[in-house]
């Protein structure tokens, strides 16, 4: 199995998302679960690389060429793809992965994991999404989701989609239990 997590290039400025990035990373090593994620070594990028391979893990980056340099490329993966733009990364990151979590990160981060769960809503793939809610940073972006729902920009099964939780077990065993609704497309009404 193998798991995308987007995060931040940077660290934030809570020690919580270093600490909750490093047992991130030895979660995924300690239940076999492979890390996909953006190809850096800096940041809480850098740091959850760096805790699955401390603890024997597999992790598998996916950087663009005009970010190789500026992001530092991580070096010592398992395997880093360098791809033409964005474009390329999220569809190879995409490709490869079961499901996707996003940590504290910016705008990004969220682009990443937004796009994930659109794609699943559209039902071009049935994969679980999630937010590692560290320090509960996410805490205004999930109630304005929960907001979608009560204007009926979104309907509940396709919020329920993504799940939240503090730590990294819950979370995991969450997007492993997880059973997609039916796509958007299947329930519209005109």
């Amino acid at each position: 199995m193998k798991i995308a997590v987007f995060c931040g290039s940077s660290s934030g400025n809570n020690p919580e998302f270093t600490t909750a990035a490093q047992a991130l990373g030895r979660t995924l090593a300690a239940r076999d679960i492979e890390l996909v994620y953006g190809g850096g070594k800096v940041g809480l990028m850098g740091t959850i690389a760096d805790a699955v391979l401390a603890a024997g893990g597999k992790v598998t980056g996916v950087i663009p060429r005009a970010l190789e340099a500026r992001e530092v490329a991580h070096t010592s993966l398992s395997a880093l793809h360098v791809v033409g733009d964005m474009h390329e990364r999220k569809a190879l990151m995409a490709q490869m992965a079961d499901g996707f979590i996003a940590m504290p990160g910016g705008a990004g981060t969220l682009e990443e994991i937004f796009e994930a769960w659109t794609w699943a809503q559209l039902g071009y793939h049935r994969k679980p999404c999630g937010f590692l809610n560290v320090a509960r940073y996410y805490d205004k972006l999930i109630a304005f989701m929960d907001d979608m729902v009560d204007h009926g920009f979104m309907k509940s099964p396709y919020r329920e989609m993504v799940r939240v939780e503090h730590a990294p077990e819950p979370l995991l065993d969450a997007l492993l239990t997880y059973t997609p609704p039916l796509e958007k497309w299947a329930t519209a009404r005109p």
